[in-house]
């Protein structure tokens, strides 16, 4: 049986990035290997607890955590992140527009991995029809 923080985490995980990527995200807590614990803390710990909170729309959550990440330089967080703020209510502009305010404080090769595992997600989602990477043109 889960508690209420492990409960509301399966809750917003759910909304955020879908019953697929849940069942996943449990599967891995409940196999018991190499990561699982860090996977059930941050079920409980990230999304029970800290995504769960009042004060801050999941909106302006998603702002923040995408900002976070691209200057860690993390595509891959960075890709479920910009997943999980379509699904928050943050339009491709916007999203767009938090990547362009990192650019002074973190440069344009963190920025350019952030543009780049974007562009995938937009694609993957048909939010863009032409070559945007530097990969589709062939770079």
């Amino acid at each position: 049986m889960s508690d209420a923080r492990t409960e509301t985490g399966r809750q917003v995980v759910r909304e955020m990035l879908g019953e697929d990527f849940l069942q996943g995200f449990e599967a891995h807590i409940a196999s018991g290997t190499f990561g699982s614990e860090a996977g059930r803390l941050a079920l409980a710990g990230a999304f029970g607890d800290i995504w769960g909170r009042p004060g801050l729309e999941r909106k302006y959550r998603s702002m923040i955590t995408l900002a976070v990440l691209i200057t860690l330089r993390a595509p891959h967080e960075l890709q479920n992140h910009v997943r999980a703020a379509l699904a928050n209510g943050c339009s491709a502009a916007e999203i767009e527009e938090v990547i362009i305010q990192t650019i002074p404080y973190v440069g344009y090769p963190a920025v350019s991995i952030a543009l780049n595992a974007t562009a995938e997600v937009f694609k993957e989602k048909g939010l863009l029809k032409s070559p945007v990477t530097a990969k589709d043109r062939g770079l």
